[in-house]
Parts: structure tokens; sequence; C-alpha cells
């Protein structure tokens, strides 16, 4: 049997015509930069998100950059997120000539660890005013606690930006009610890339907001920072989301919830049927429809590697989210780090493996999977 990591041609088959057709509706009308499609998904995806603004972007990795340019990150300034996460949260950082500073994650969720925050602020109080922003990673699909990192960030005046790029839909249960995924702190930054629950066919991104100020400057930032045209109040980028994609992403947004729905149906799947001695299924921070699942993480007994070239052999597709942990690369050396300094980070570097967790994976699927480990660590 062969069982990929991700299947985009089972997503696309049932809405092959209808995505054509909108992409059709783009070519006839020659608005390829801007339009009414781009203007339609940003008021589609803040209200899908609970915000008030949401501004396109040409990536996920974008969407982080132009929100720290939004705040005035530079030269001198510290942003502190984790040290565990895809490397633009960090890399977005250092090119904006600013210090990553990273702060331990939680060993169940993967995610920031408030209590590593708030020791931070405590150990390093001559650091504090050299902090611009806090970078927490909402990773896999679930959300950080917000409540404690806003709590933390607020008692300091420091702007908090959301890297939910694999968290669109998630849910926090905030003691102000219900939040979605990037509409807690100042900027949430969004992925659409094509793994993606919601995945565009090439790359695109997006910042939501409440703020009306940040939104306007955002507008202006992905647009060379332009004002009205050729009058630039600020130096920005060409970071404007593609016409194309946006067409796209509004034909799949309305699947989105039955999407995450399947995934939270696989995943539920998996935690019953999945039963190795010492392999870790996925913690659950708050209840299972508020976990999105972009991916489906087991961290594994021991012989990792040797696990997944035994999975790719049977024909099962799977991956490690992330082998290296930012303090450890080689870019970062400078920051002085070494290792043992994160070590819950290193354990998920060394120990953790993603399986399928598509919505169109089918049960005979998953069982062959489960079989095959079992088969692995017997």
């Amino acid at each position: 049997m062969n069982v990929p990591l991700l299947d985009l041609n089972a997503q696309l088959d049932p809405l092959r015509d209808e995505i054509k057709a909108a992409v059709n509706d783009v070519i006839d009308s020659t608005r390829y930069i801007g339009g009414p499609k781009i203007t339609a998904l940003e008021e589609a995806v803040a209200d899908y998100c609970g915000a008030a603004y949401a501004i396109g972007v040409t990536s996920g990795t974008d969407a982080l950059l132009v929100s720290l340019m939004g705040i005035g990150v530079g030269h001198g300034d510290i942003v502190i997120t984790t040290p565990y996460s895809f490397f633009a949260t960090a890399g977005v950082i250092s090119r904006l000539c600013a210090t990553p500073v990273f702060v331990g994650i939680d060993p169940l969720t993967y995610n920031l660890d408030p209590t590593k925050l708030s020791a931070w602020f405590n150990d390093n109080q001559d650091k504090i005013s050299k902090v611009k922003a806090i970078i927490p990673v909402h990773l896999y699909g679930q959300c950080a606690d917000m409540d404690a990192i806003l709590a933390i960030a607020d008692s300091h005046n420091i702007p908090v930006i959301e890297d939910a790029a694999q968290a669109i839909g998630s849910r926090y249960p905030s003691k102000a009610g219900e939040k979605r995924a990037g509409s807690m702190g100042l900027a949430g930054c969004f992925s659409f890339f094509p793994s993606k629950n919601l995945g565009c066919m090439g790359d695109g991104g997006m910042v939501v907001t409440n703020d009306k100020a940040f939104a306007d400057k955002i507008q202006k930032l992905r647009n060379h920072g332009a004002h009205p045209k050729y009058y630039h109040q600020m130096v920005g980028g060409n970071f404007r989301l593609d016409a194309m994609q946006a067409a796209i992403l509004l034909v799949k947004l309305p699947h989105l919830d039955d999407w995450h729905k399947g995934r939270q149906q696989n995943a539920a799947y998996y935690d019953e049927h999945l039963n190795v001695e010492g392999l870790l299924k996925p913690h659950i921070a708050y209840n299972r429809e508020s976990h999105i699942y972009n991916q489906y993480i087991v961290k594994v007994p021991g012989n990792r590697d040797d696990l997944r070239r035994y999975l790719n052999d049977a024909g099962i597709g799977c991956e490690v989210y992330y082998p290296v942990s930012f303090h450890e690369q080689e870019c970062f050396k400078y920051l002085g780090y070494e290792v043992g300094d994160f070590p819950e980070s290193e354990k998920a570097a060394n120990s953790t493996i993603a399986l399928p967790i598509y919505p169109e994976l089918t049960t005979e699927m998953q069982d062959y999977i489960i079989q095959k480990i079992g088969e692995f660590y017997r």
C-alpha cells in the first residue's frame, strides 16, 4: 500500500472545475495585482479568524517579516520566540538586524512555555527595555497558552505577533471567551503554503489584526510603503498576494472546517488504535475541536530515523518537523547558545515524527500505518 504524507490530488479532485473557473475569471479580468479577489479573501479571512482586518501578503514568512517591520523592529532590538519551529520564525528577526532570543518549549505541546518566558523576564531585567516583540508559535495546529503569554507581554507593554502559520481556525479558550488563532495579539500571521490546511497553489500569506492603524501600515509596507502610488512614507517591499492564489483560496475556504473535522477524526483514530509502549501521541491542551492537526506528531521511544526509513520502505510518507532546533543552527552560532540549553527542544528534534493526517486518509490506510509502526517496535 502507498500512503503519502499528504495527498493534494485527493483534495483537488472535487474542486478542480471550480478552481479552474476561478482562475480563468482572474485571467479574463486582467486584474492580476490587487483587485476584487484580494479584497474578498481578506474580508473572508478576517471574518473567519474573528479579526477586524486582514492584509494579504506573499507568504507566511513575509507576513511575519512585514509585521515586525510594522512595529519598527531593527538593529539592537530583541525579539523573543521559541527555539523549535520552522526557520522563518527566527529568520525574519535576523533579517531585520535584531537579535532572536529563545525561550524553551512545553514538553507536551511543543509551544512556547509561559513559565519559561516569565523566568526569562525575571532573570534579564537589564535587557527588557530592548525587547520589541514576542512571537509565540501555534505549532502543529494547536494554540499556545495565549492568556499567560499576553499577561506577561502586557505587563511590559510588549506587542505579541502570533505565528499562526500552521493554525488557521484553531481555537483557544481565553478567559475573555473563545478566540481563534491570530486574533489575540497585535497581529496574527498565516501561511497558505500548499501543505497547510488551507493551502494555495504556490506561496501566499495573510496578516490579521484588530488595530486599524497597524493594518493601514501593513497595507502600505506590502506595497513599498507607498500611499498614494509613487509617494513613499516609509520603505516597505513587494509583499503583495497574487490574485490567482486569492481566487483559489476563496474556493477552498468554505471547505476548511470540514477538512479540520476530517483531520480531527483521523487523529482520534490514531489516538485510540496506535498503541506502542513508550510512544507519546499528540497532547490535547484544550479539547480536540480546538486542534486543527496541521501535523500529527508522535514522540517515539527510540530509533526515530530507522523508523522513518522503515515506513518509507513500506510506502508510508512521514516527515521530521524539525530535526535541528534554532539554537543549534549554523547561522545562529553567533548568539552563543550551546547544546543542552533547550533540552525539550532537542528531545523533540531527535525523537518526533509526523504521520499522515490529511482528511481524505482512509481507515484502511491508518490501519496499515499502525500495523507497520507496531511491527517496527516488535
